[in-house]
């Protein structure tokens, strides 16, 4: 896929990134020495193997192997497909991608439907300040506290009571009536088409990107529903989404912790307040995919219910939906809001400072958990211990192997007096750290293509070493030529950039693994370009041996050049000279 974008582009996209501030953005990086390093973000360790490269434009972890470009990153870290990493990152640099891309490997184009959502949020906003009905909106805001400001950094609009102003403007014509009702914008009413979202508050949804994927609307006036949702569309799922979570990244470089509630008006209202490391799930349960977003965005998650018997089941499902991912690695609690105080009102009750110490002493999922079900049976018998112990088992047994799974199985033991079986051998999730024992060096031309890789200055030896090489049959070298081509065509082309070019070939993998292989962590600074030549001359050597062997069966036809069959010839008269001299 990536030869479909011209390779000029993806070379420009990588120089205007700086990798450092892109992964900063998502994991806390520290200097040390010329490079940064942090955690592994792709598997659980204690001390930092992890190693971004400002001068390759690379990422390497030495623990798990996981190495790449900023876009290696974005796909591996936000789960991005090529296209989008790349969307993504020129976003970030004021690039324009050309989108001519084969549509069997992206599916279906859905931009259009993007630019919809982008220009109906732009509609709505115009509506809150312009419109002669939209005063209630204001009204309705300053009652709950929220100020202009606030209003403006989450983009809030106004859908009028009468009239339709997103068919009026943006449905023109038969393919974009179409595309209104894709997306739920536009409703069928007795055989005709008007705005789905009336005399509504409108808060448009971004994914973390920060593209306006649905909208969720608060009646004004009388009736049912007070809250509205877009409808499941092809870029909008509820249970994949968390409103405010673009927002937070953009409000906070590095988030310590997530809270999360249960509606947008919360989300916004505590921002007010300078809590802005808030979303909240839009109308459904948490997800998996939810635990995924937030498990990519904070070390810690707090999730807020109400503290009456319907939040507390709540709190429940979202336990259990959280023990497949439960390693200990990140934190999660459960908050627990007074009888007949939501967020809102809390915050402005008490203050940001008391709500953020109710935050800190939130109740951890372990707690929660045991609480629970020892709520449920009678903790004094013995029949009630064996049948904590029957409750408890299947849902530990959910866990992923590891400490946390063990500290677990070591609490229902303590309570329940009996030893309960720790199910060796359950895989961890995520990446397996690799010890490998005694790795041994890769083959000369591989040595010399991991060596060019991870230093395509090196290239300009190539110049001054015999080139014999190229005439070896080894698959390798036909690799080593193109990227010697490549470098010789742009002399500053990075690492990062150099790889990329490889990525939609068949080698690519491989490649990747090359660049980073242990052998060259062996060889100093100033003995690289000694290691490239000597490799090329090494090389050679072995071609013209192998040479000089193979004209003593070779058919006399066909198999050589007439400038190697003569300068073999040479060869070999020179020698039988020297021999009848020794004579």
């Amino acid at each position: 896929m990536a030869g479909r974008i011209p390779p000029e582009l993806i070379d420009e996209l990588l120089s205007r990134t700086d990798i450092v501030d892109l992964i900063g953005t998502r994991i806390q990086l520290r200097k040390a020495g010329k490079d940064y390093q942090a955690r592994c973000p792709f598997h659980e360790e204690k001390t930092p193997s992890f190693t971004v490269s400002p001068d390759k434009q690379f990422y390497h972890c030495f623990g798990c192997g996981a190495h790449g470009t900023a876009i290696g990153f974005l796909m591996e870290y936000d789960r991005l497909a090529f296209r989008e990493a790349v969307d993504e990152l020129a976003r970030r640099a004021g690039l324009e991608i050309p989108g001519a891309v084969d549509a069997a490997d992206l599916g279906p184009d859905h931009r259009p439907l993007y630019q919809l959502h982008e220009q109906a949020a732009d509609i709505y906003r115009e509506q809150l300040r312009s419109h002669p009905e939209a005063q209630r909106a204001v009204d309705y805001l300053k009652r709950r506290g929220l100020s202009g400001e606030i209003a403006a950094r989450y983009g809030l609009g106004f859908a009028p009571p009468a009239g339709n102003p997103l068919l009026s403007r943006l449905g023109t014509g038969p393919i974009e009536r179409g595309r209104l009702a894709t997306c739920g914008l536009a409703v069928d009413q007795d055989g005709r088409l008007r705005d789905r979202f009336r005399d509504r508050v409108v808060f448009p949804i971004r994914d973390r990107r920060g593209r306006v994927i649905g909208f969720g609307g608060r009646l004004l006036g009388e009736g049912k529903p007070k809250y509205l949702n877009s409808p499941e569309t092809p870029i909008f799922r509820k249970g994949h989404q968390l409103y405010g979570l673009f927002e937070a990244q953009k409000a906070n470089r590095r988030l310590d912790a997530m809270l999360v509630v249960e509606g947008y008006m919360d989300v916004i209202a505590l921002a007010q307040f300078g809590l802005t490391n808030v979303v909240a799930t839009l109308g459904t349960a948490t997800t998996p995919e939810h635990l995924q977003l937030l498990s990519r965005a904070a070390p810690e998650v707090v999730f807020c219910f109400d503290g009456d018997p319907a939040g507390r089941a709540a709190a429940w499902k979202a336990l259990e939906t959280a023990l497949p991912s439960a390693t200990g690695r990140q934190s999660i609690r459960f908050l627990f809001l007074p009888d007949g105080e939501d967020p809102d009102t809390l915050i402005r009750a008490e203050g940001p400072e008391a709500f953020r110490t109710r935050m800190v002493r939130a109740q951890p999922l372990s707690e929660l958990l045991f609480e629970q079900l020892c709520g449920r049976v009678d903790m004094t018998s013995i029949d009630g211990r064996a049948q904590l112990a029957t409750l408890a088992q299947p849902l530990i047994q959910s866990v992923p192997a590891g400490v946390y799974h063990d500290m677990l199985v070591g609490r229902l033991a303590a309570l329940t007096g009996l030893a309960v079986d720790r199910r060796q051998g359950t895989p961890r999730h995520g990446r397996v750290r690799r010890e490998p024992a005694h790795p041994s060096r890769p083959s000369r031309i591989a040595q010399a293509i991991a060596l060019l890789l991870d230093h395509p200055e090196l290239a300009s030896e190539a110049a001054a070493a015999p080139d014999d090489w190229r005439r070896s049959t080894s698959p390798g070298v036909a690799i080593l030529v193109q990227l010697l081509e490549t470098i010789a065509a742009y002399p500053t082309i990075s690492k990062a950039a150099l790889l990329e070019r490889w990525r939609d070939r068949e080698h690519f993998a491989y490649l990747q693994r090359l660049s980073v292989d242990p052998f060259l962590r062996d060889i100093p600074v100033e003995g690289l370009a000694a290691e490239f030549s000597g490799a090329l001359h090494r090389m050679s050597e072995e071609v013209r041996k192998e040479e000089r062997r193979r004209p003593l069966n070779q058919p006399s036809t066909g198999a050589w050049s007439d400038e190697v069959r003569a300068r073999l010839e040479q060869e070999a008269e020179a020698a039988r000279t020297r021999k009848r001299s020794l004579e």
